[in-house]
């Protein structure tokens, strides 16, 4: 993966190699611009490889039509965002029951609503997120990713834009709601109590695993 500097191409990540197993808890580390963004967005479909695959069940990355990668994600993958990117005119409970309407299943309000309980947002249902404490919105966003039961859930700082206290609890929550779904976790991270709770720590250093 590389971008372009003064139309010369310069690498973003180079030889990244490592598999993730069923129920894996992954953290990425490193500085700032090593590349751990990126990754993401290479295991989410949302970025191709300039060289190498990426394979989520078997299935080549690079090998997949725009909608088939859509398809893929809405059927394997939840993501969780740093900023949230809860839609501000539905509530919380419709928030989290989009991806699972958009995705044709008849339960998804009974299921949005299980989530709901699941995070302690019951009683919050009714609320938009400009309603909601920035905890209360992350809440949300990991339950909306979650709905569907991925394989896969890429999480990008999740804690980073929360206080130390609040930060803690949602950790808490995505860890286990991860362990009860049987997801994968790779986990974005510069808190580094954060990644030693997780079963493995990936360092990139200059777009390269530390230790390779």
């Amino acid at each position: 993966m590389h971008y372009l500097l003064a139309g010369t191409p310069v690498p973003v990540l180079d030889r990244v190699d490592f598999s993730v197993a069923t129920g894996e808890r992954i953290a990425v580390t490193g500085p700032s611009g090593s590349g751990k963004s990126t990754l993401l967005l290479l295991l989410a479909g949302l970025e191709r490889p300039g060289a190498g695959r990426v394979e989520i069940d078997g299935r080549s990355l690079g090998e997949l039509d725009a909608d088939a990668l859509a398809d893929l994600r809405r059927d394997r993958i939840g993501i969780v965002f740093q900023s949230f990117h809860l839609v501000p005119s539905l509530d919380a409970l419709e928030n989290i029951a989009l991806p699972l309407e958009i995705a044709g299943r008849a339960d998804a309000h009974e299921r949005a609503r299980a989530l709901l309980d699941a995070v302690g947002l019951s009683a919050r249902a009714a609320h938009h997120p400009s309603e909601l404490s920035g905890g209360e919105q992350q809440r949300v966003a990991i339950a909306r990713a979650l709905a569907h039961g991925p394989r896969l859930v890429l999480a990008d700082e999740p804690t980073g834009s929360l206080d130390d206290r609040t930060g803690e609890a949602v950790a808490d929550l995505l860890f286990e709601l991860c362990r009860r779904e049987s997801g994968s976790l790779v986990l974005v991270t510069h808190n580094a109590a954060l990644a030693a709770r997780c079963d493995r720590v990936l360092r990139l250093h200059g777009g390269r695993l530390a230790d390779a």
